[in-house]
């Protein structure tokens, strides 16, 4: 009997089919997008003839399909699911569109919204509420659903979407409303939270229940149709779905749950490469799969794959367990260029199939790695795909020498080697940074690689990596069909059950865990699987009290007595943090959130053939020919078909391998080996990485074999334009490693949330060389505060030191930031530093929360810390730690953010270490000092390309918490030039209030203001200050004396420095500036939670304000404030009510907020919260923008102000953007109305239909 496993690609549909007792054999047929289940049958019409029987014999003697595609992934990227209705708790059906106040690329603030799968108009809001202990506060109105229902179904909705509040808890009012849609439409598309995932986070398991009902309509239709082509044939088996789990599931289960199919393709791979990892006795695999467009990498260990419970993929967050697949944008297509500071990029840009790569010869003129590969002789023009199709090489070296070539000054066959290895670089770091947020070490692990462009790049990242394996599967072109016959039926269960450690009912967690085991089984049993072949898989989502980001752990046997039960749960936890993260936290409190339950039913596997070593396997097979390939120099290099090499036989680089759908390049000092299997194992030399790096300029031979003459200096301490590519990746590498870090590890809400901290690496000149994912903000304040600890350390730093600083006037921004700063040495010469800022929860001072509004001196802001040392020597200075402590409310938090923060510029310290030992001293500092340059360059040609002159421009905060009212701020901004000068020296005098700024903060929003203002590509180091000065005169409001407070500062005056240099600016360079957006009024409160007896302090980050509008540009809804510009998460209402003792009535957009124009704001929000303490709570206000409203652009008008009050008793209390000690009872509303963003151009001249759109949706409301 027939086993059949299929990939529907995009260009190709591929087969593996397997008869007992044969090898499998693999097929390829072209995808057919308009109908792939045309492609599919085309293709079993091959197979069957390649059987020589007929198609109704060939697939009566099939007992199995196991099917993967990308239908449902296309669907959802490609925009054409289902119009979708949704169903959910009254006063939260904006959630969908608010996605959390994050925006992707919070320095592009010219971008179009994400559009939401579920518009406005057809969010509807169902009067019931559940409270976060599952009881019911609210019940459904039934009379409201009917009235909604029928709403819905005039408007043609062909899919509905519910999820209520807390359903994961209590789905009771979830299953009322199905009953209702099966009772009036019992054909509907309908999909139920509850059910999707029932767990906690309101915005995971709304946007995956959305998507579900999105892409399930389209992807059941598509699964009918399949089902139906194989319903003639009556003695045909079964068609099992691959999962994104990696794992199959039955048509009915998979049309039910189309969202669990989103990565149904790539998982085919992934499971393929698990496998046969296994049968090569390699127990830690990296996936590796290289495409036209881009490459797939993920990470397996003892044969099972890691899994990952949320993904965002076409803009939307899916948090259903998925093979843990890291995209890249590397891939043969992709397309190189040379940016205007003269830095090699390679992708992510795809030339893609159509046009393609310029040797494609369909019109294409862009360079790409397939065009570099073609000029270096890695691969055959006329044995492209089979020699299906032919490549010009002459269009290849005309692209490479005009897009690359020409721009970095090198020969055509440089600049193609220098593509060659920036791709490899960028896919190695990519491996690199995925291994480390997964706790594992790449070099413990063997590559096994795939998909039409590994063989040729393998090789390199390995050696990148310090990988010495790589593995190249026979099955290879079609592994992702190859991997649908490794697999097994898999479902996963979860439910949310959060809870501390610390006296869990452990009988309930047994009872949950039975009783999702007992739903799989169900399941399995009716797919005729027996007892013998489940497997049970017990794990759970844990975390540290106040973090917000789970670790996966397994669960230890339930059958367990207590006490053990619990010991070995609680170390599970500890022990899986510590590999993750370095360090753990034994006295923190642990909090169990979701349970989870895999249930596996064993099916059998493809067979694996294995070949018979041939007696002459030890002699050197002999090549079908040669090729003249360049690796560092050109040779004349052996090439070997693939399918003549016996199994044991071994060759030694150089050489190129082929195969009708594949090509392998070895390079010198590589070897290889053939499998049983006739797999290709690589063995990677691991020489170093700096011979490789100079080859390029130690030999130089162009195509035509003339000798070139190098050119003049000293090559070794003038790094190419190649070297500094690589080296900008692994520097920007390493800081983004420093983010995750922190994110996965910090303590508070503040940080783990909201993201409110920024990771840097600085040179030994303390220039901002590499920045993580920080918020603007900070960009170029770092600098500063290493200086200051430079300077006031100088000749005093060792190796192991570790310095803290807060202090405004001594390296600081405001005394709530705390930077760590670790000093890099290599071979006893500081080099760089590691640098981390982060705003701390609480940093002492005269009200909770970090901000003091009454304060009129810094001294009653906070505990002010000047450069310190840390860390001696690499021992920690408890004493100073301590006494640190002992100055803020929460000291346990504190230091477990501050820990955070150290280990993440540990590992920065470690990782320039490496690269150091790579590069040099000499080499690495000097690629730095050009990479810095290139980008100085590149921001003098854009500023260049504005109009000299002298443009002015003002904003006002609205007052300093005590008598000063309206301060200005003043930008005189002089562009001469390739150069600018920002003199803020008009502003106020500093005032008495918090809002004054320190020289530190206001140098950084100047540099934010640019980087708002700049191509998207520039990168954010010191070359892209050096082009601006700033001027901010002391003893003004921009650069406050001591002992002035500047808590606020941050916030205001920053967000006016930037409004002042875009109103400036507006005259000069009209299409790039942004109106005005949201200002940040944030409050807190502290009180005491009835629940604990503990006390708490709350940020409020609910309710983001709006963006603002620019030329073409509608602006985001819900981002907040212009410095922070979509950085900063907000936080879950679920958490936010299982945490502390709130109770949210409304989160959902404020309509009219956004200023009318051509282009319309963006809106701000509504957030209506209950204090449900029993005792009074104190809060305190610190913003501004309730006065003086976002500002409008040419004709448009401003968005509305902010609006804040609590209402008591039926008393309402107006809050000021800047108060301190308020009482708010227990039963108060704190209700507030943040601001909308500023309109750009004439209300008038706003397209009809965007208007149309604005008052169908409620956007606007007249």
């Amino acid at each position: 009997m027939f086993k059949i496993g299929i990939d529907v690609g995009g260009t190709f549909t591929d087969f593996v089919v397997t008869n007992e007792g044969e090898p499998p054999r693999y097929f390829k047929t072209p995808s057919t997008p308009h109908d792939p289940s045309e492609g599919v049958m085309a293709g079993l019409e091959d197979a069957a003839q390649a059987y020589d029987l007929s198609i109704h014999e060939f697939l009566d003697t099939t007992e199995l399909v196991i099917h993967g595609s990308t239908v449902a992934t296309n669907t959802l990227v490609e925009r054409k699911g289902a119009k979708v209705g949704l169903i959910t708790t009254d006063g939260f059906g904006d959630l969908l569109e608010m996605r959390e106040g994050l925006k992707e690329d919070r320095y592009n603030l010219r971008m179009t919204p994400v559009e939401p799968l579920v518009p406005r108009y057809l969010r509807m809001g169902i009067p019931e509420r559940v409270r976060a202990d599952g009881s019911v506060f609210t019940p459904l109105d039934e009379r409201a659903l009917d009235r909604e229902l029928e709403y819905l179904r005039q408007e043609g909705v062909e899919a509905l979407a519910v999820c209520f509040l807390f359903s994961y808890l209590n789905p009771a009012h979830e299953a009322l409303v199905y009953e209702k849609i099966r009772d009036k439409f019992p054909d509907l598309y309908t999909s139920l939270s509850h059910e999707v995932i029932p767990q906690i986070k309101e915005f995971d398991r709304l946007s995956t229940t959305v998507i579900n009902s999105y892409v399930g309509p389209v992807f059941g239709r598509y699964l009918q149709h399949l089902k139906d082509r194989f319903a003639p044939y009556q003695r045909f088996g079964e068609v099992l779905i691959m999962q994104s789990n990696g794992g199959v599931a039955p048509i009915d289960d998979s049309s039910k749950m189309g969202v669990r199919a989103i990565l149904s393709g790539p998982a085919g791979g992934v499971s393929a490469a698990a496998y046969h990892g296994q049968l090569l006795g390699e127990s830690k695999v990296i996936s590796f799969d290289m495409g036209g467009t881009s490459t797939d990498i993920s990470l397996i260990e003892d044969g099972v794959p890691h899994l990952a419970h949320e993904k965002f993929e076409g803009g939307w967050k899916i948090a259903v367990p998925m093979i843990d697949i890291h995209t890249m944008g590397a891939g043969g297509g992709s397309i190189a260029s040379v940016g205007p500071g003269g830095i090699l990029h390679v992708g992510p840009q795809s030339a893609g199939a159509d046009p393609g790569p310029a040797c494609y010869d369909k019109g294409g003129e862009d360079a790409t790695v397939t065009d570099a590969n073609l000029m270096l002789g890695y691969l055959d023009p006329n044995n492209f795909l089979g020699g299906k199709a032919k490549l010009n090489k002459d269009l290849a070296v005309k692209a490479l020498e005009e897009r690359v070539a020409k721009p970095l000054g090198m020969t055509t066959v440089e600049a193609a080697y220098g593509v060659s290895r920036v791709v490899a670089t960028t896919m190695a770091e990519g491996i690199r940074l995925m291994s480390v947020h997964r706790g594992v070490d790449p070099r413990e692990f063997a590559i096994l690689a795939f998909g039409g462009a590994a063989g040729l790049h393998a090789g390199q990242v390995a050696r990148e990596l310090r990988v010495d394996k790589v593995h190249l599967p026979a099955a290879g072109p079609v592994l992702s069909a190859y991997g649908m016959l490794c697999t097994d039926l898999k479902y996963d269960f979860s439910r949310s059950h959060p809870a501390s450690l610390d006296g869990i009912d452990l009988q309930t967690v047994r009872s949950i865990l039975i009783g999702l085991e007992s739903q799989g089984r169900e399941k399995l049993r009716a797919q005729g699987i027996s007892e013998d072949d489940i497997e049970v898989q017990r794990s759970a989502d844990m975390r540290y009290l106040d973090q917000v980001y789970e670790v996966n752990i397994a669960v230890p046997d339930p059958s367990l007595e207590d006490g053990a039960f619990l010991s070995e749960w609680s170390g599970n936890f500890h022990q899986r943090y510590q590999e993750l993260f370095s360090y753990h936290q034994q006295d923190q409190e642990v909090r169990l959130v979701t349970l989870r339950v895999t249930m596996v039913g064993r099916l059998s596997r493809i067979s694996q053939p294995q070949g018979t070593k041939s007696n002459d396997a030890a002699v050197s097979p002999a090549p079908v020919g040669t090729r003249r390939v360049y690796l560092g120099a050109w040779h004349e290099v052996p090439v070997y078909d693939i399918a003549s090499l016996a199994s044991g036989a071994r060759l030694d680089g150089p050489a190129i391998l082929e195969s009708e759908f594949t090509t392998i390049l070895v390079e010198t000092g590589n070897s290889i080996t053939v499998d049983g299997a006739g797999g290709i194992e690589l063995h990677v030399a691991l020489e170093s990485l700096d011979s490789t790096a100079s080859s390029v300029r130690d030999e130089l031979v162009p195509v035509d074999g003339d000798p070139v003459e190098p050119p003049a200096g000293d090559i070794s301490a003038r790094p190419d334009p190649i070297t500094l590519a690589v080296v900008e990746h692994r520097l920007e590498s390493i800081a983004l490693e420093m983010t995750e870090v922190m994110l996965r590890t910090s303590m508070s809400q503040i940080l783990n949330s909201s993201r409110d901290f920024s990771t840097a690496i600085l040179d030994a000149e303390c220039q901002l060389v590499a920045q993580g994912e920080g918020i603007p903000v900070h960009i170029s304040a770092l600098p500063i505060a290493g200086a200051a600890v430079r300077e006031y350390f100088e000749g005093d730093m060792s190796e192991g030191d570790l310095f803290v600083l807060n202090d405004p006037y001594f390296g600081g921004s405001h005394l709530p930031d705390i930077t760590i700063i670790r000093p890099v040495f290599y071979q006893g010469e500081l080099l760089f530093y590691g640098v981390n800022r982060a705003h701390h929860s609480d940093v002492g001072g005269g009200t909770h929360g970090g901000y003091n509004p009454a304060a009129s001196e810094i001294y009653q802001e906070g505990i002010r810390i000047p450069p310190l040392r840390l860390y001696d020597k690499g021992v920690p200075r408890e004493d100073v730690l301590q006494m640190i402590a002992a100055n803020v409310r929460q000291s346990e938090n504190f230091l477990g953010d501050l820990n955070a923060q150290i280990g993440s510029v540990m590992i920065a310290e470690q990782r320039i270490q490496a690269l150091l030992e790579s590069y040099g001293p000499e080499r690495l500092t000097a690629a730095v000092n050009d990479i810095l340059a290139a980008t100085e360059k590149q921001v003098r040609e854009f500023i260049s390309q504005w109009p000299d002159g002298v443009y002015r421009g003002e904003s006002l905060v609205d007052d300093d918490g005590f008598d000063n009212k309206l301060v200005p701020i003043r930008a005189k901004v002089t562009i001469e030039g390739d150069s600018m000068t920002i003199d803020l020296g008009e502003s106020s005098p500093q005032v008495t209030g918090f809002i004054n700024s320190s020289y530190a903060n206001t140098r950084s929003l100047t540099h934010a203001a640019i980087m708002y203002l700049a191509p998207t590509d520039v990168a954010r180091n010191e070359g892209s200050a050096r082009a601006v000065q700033v001027i901010a005169p002391k003893g003004l409001v921009v650069n406050a004396n001591p002992p002035a407070p500047v808590c606020m500062s941050t916030n205001h005056c920053a967000e006016e420095i930037v409004e002042a240099i875009f109103k400036a600016l507006s005259q000069a360079i009209p299409h790039e500036v942004t109106a005005g957006f949201s200002r940040r009024l944030r409050y807190a409160m502290t009180g005491i939670d009835p629940r604990t007896g503990r006390q708490f302090i709350w940020h409020f980050f609910l309710a983001r304000g709006g963006g603002g509008a620019s030329y073409g540009y509608d602006g985001w809804p819900n981002v907040g404030e212009v410095n922070v510009a979509g950085g900063i998460r907000a936080p879950s209402i679920e958490l936010t009510e299982e945490r502390f003792p709130f109770f949210v009535k409304c989160h959902e957009l404020r309509a009219d907020s956004g200023g009318a124009g051509t282009w319309r704001g963006g809106l701000g929000a509504i957030c209506d919260l209950v204090y449900e303490g029993t005792e009074p709570a104190l809060l305190n206000t610190a913003g501004d923008g309730i006065v003086v409203p976002p500002f409008g652009l040419f004709g448009a008008d401003p968005g509305l102000p902010h609006d804040y009050k609590i209402l008591s008793d039926g008393a309402e209390r107006l809050l000021g953007s800047k108060e301190v000690g308020v009482v708010v009872n227990p039963g108060d509303h704190v209700y507030c109305l943040s601001s909308g963003g500023g309109g750009y151009g004439e209300p008038g001249e706003r397209d009809e239909a965007a208007r149309e759109w604005d008052l169908k949706n409620g956007y606007v409301t007249g």
